[in-house]
């Protein structure tokens, strides 16, 4: 599916993010991952552009969008600009489905906005505190990126399968691949800017201690596979989060949207249809 006719920009703390605006129904705000964009939503724009309206931004030095506005400094200064955006379309209420950063910070925008956040979906995303050990290393990681002004072949071969189920390579190897790809042709003029947004994500507050305020419908799902945001830690923000619904994706690590789409989009399409029925 092409979306290019549906790319559209907003002027956000003088940079430009750049996101997608396709179908019409009630709204549906998508966050995606840390070092993907807008287009790891495609299947489920495919299927859920027929019935809501999907506006799904590139994050800031990510896809079409600008680097990261130098006065952005938490999650929650970007779900004030995802708010700016969905003012700037005049759209009073809306759902936000969030993967991995995209929940991190789809979660400050219900807690900052509960009156027009009809519900949540959190996927392989933990609201927590980043664990002290993999938050060390997640920084010494981001520390080789900035000194060498790209990411090393070595590092991509430790990054690229933390995104995946353990069979990517045999089951989805064009998958696999373009991903790392992508990691290897990063445009030296955005690495300041990923960097940056890597302390944010992995230097987080811990947002648990505001879960209960998190009175919205919410939808937890996460890959059984997921390495870098384990099933664990989704059973912790469903047991914190009260009347949160839970579930498991097969066969899936952490970009659960493109490595089982199917399934992905049936559980979506449930969760919205139950709790957005007019």
């Amino acid at each position: 599916m092409n979306f290019s006719s549906a790319r559209k920009q907003i002027s956000l703390d003088n940079k430009n993010l750049s996101y997608l605006d396709i179908g019409t129904g009630p709204v549906l705000l998508f966050g995606h991952s840390y070092l993907w964009d807008a287009k790891m939503w495609a299947p489920q724009i495919e299927h859920l552009s027929k019935q809501y309206r999907c506006v799904v931004p590139d994050l800031w030095g990510h896809g079409g969008s600008d680097t990261l506005p130098e006065s952005t400094h938490s999650l929650r200064d970007i779900s004030q600009q995802m708010l700016q955006l969905m003012d700037s379309l005049s759209i009073d209420d809306f759902s936000v489905i969030g993967l991995s950063v995209g929940g991190m910070w789809g979660a400050e925008l219900a807690l900052i906005a509960p009156t027009r956040v009809k519900a949540l979906v959190m996927m392989n995303c933990f609201i927590g505190y980043e664990p002290d050990v993999a938050r060390a290393e997640y920084y010494a990681m981001l520390d080789i990126i900035k000194e060498t002004q790209g990411i090393p072949a070595s590092l991509i071969e430790q990054i690229a399968p933390l995104y995946f189920a353990k069979s990517v390579e045999q089951d989805n190897p064009e998958l696999f691949a373009t991903f790392k790809q992508s990691l290897a042709e990063i445009d030296t003029g955005r690495i300041e800017s990923i960097c940056r947004l890597g302390k944010i994500i992995f230097g987080r507050r811990d947002t648990l201690d505001d879960v209960d305020k998190l009175t919205l419908p919410c939808l937890i799902m996460t890959g059984l596979e997921d390495t870098v945001r384990p099933v664990l830690e989704s059973y912790l923000m469903h047991d914190a989060i009260a009347g949160s619904e839970f579930i498991n994706i097969p066969h899936a690590g952490h970009i659960s949207s493109l490595e089982q789409p199917d399934f992905v989009n049936q559980q979506l399409s449930q969760f919205l249809a139950k709790h957005l029925a007019e």
